[in-house]
């Protein structure tokens, strides 16, 4: 079967009562754990960026302390796993200010982790390659914004 186009649902919808729209939700819900979570995000957390910034940093701490660190083929693929849950909570967010933040915080907990990623080039390459897309978020951003990052930057690049 073959999507409609986003116009073709949009004026689908405008057809729809209130309660087919429930009904409609409801059951992109029980589909597909991603819209559970983005609707999780729409209707409880998107209202107050900041704690939802807070909630995602500590559910990094929490993944980043259950590494296991024996050698570096796992702590590569938690690392991997732990950045694509984390991009999927940016991309809930669409908010520039958050990927730049929690970017950051990665790439944070990323340099401080125990043993140290310079064993690793692949890891080191993840590194480098989220500093380089929280930069490119950054330039979008106020001066203000900016300026506040780029100190956070340069504290970890440091």
């Amino acid at each position: 079967m073959k999507a409609a186009s986003i116009k073709t649902i949009k004026d689908e919808l405008k057809h729809k009562t209130s309660s087919e729209l429930l009904e409609l939700c409801l059951a992109l819900t029980r589909f597909k754990k991603e819209n559970k979570e983005l609707l999780t995000y729409l209707l409880f957390e998107a209202y107050d960026e900041d704690r939802y910034i807070e909630t995602v940093k500590l559910e990094m701490d929490e993944m980043f302390s259950d590494i296991n660190t024996k050698n570096f083929f796992f702590i590569r693929k938690s690392v991997r796993k732990i950045l694509t849950s984390t991009k999927k909570q940016i991309r809930y967010s669409k908010k520039k200010s958050t990927e730049v933040e929690l970017l950051l915080y990665f790439c944070l907990k990323l340099k401080h982790f125990k043993p140290s990623i310079k064993g690793s080039p692949r890891l080191q390459k993840v590194f480098e390659t989220q500093i380089r897309l929280a930069k490119k978020a950054m330039s979008t951003l106020h001066e203000d914004l900016q300026y506040d990052y780029n100190m956070l930057l340069e504290e970890i690049e440091n």
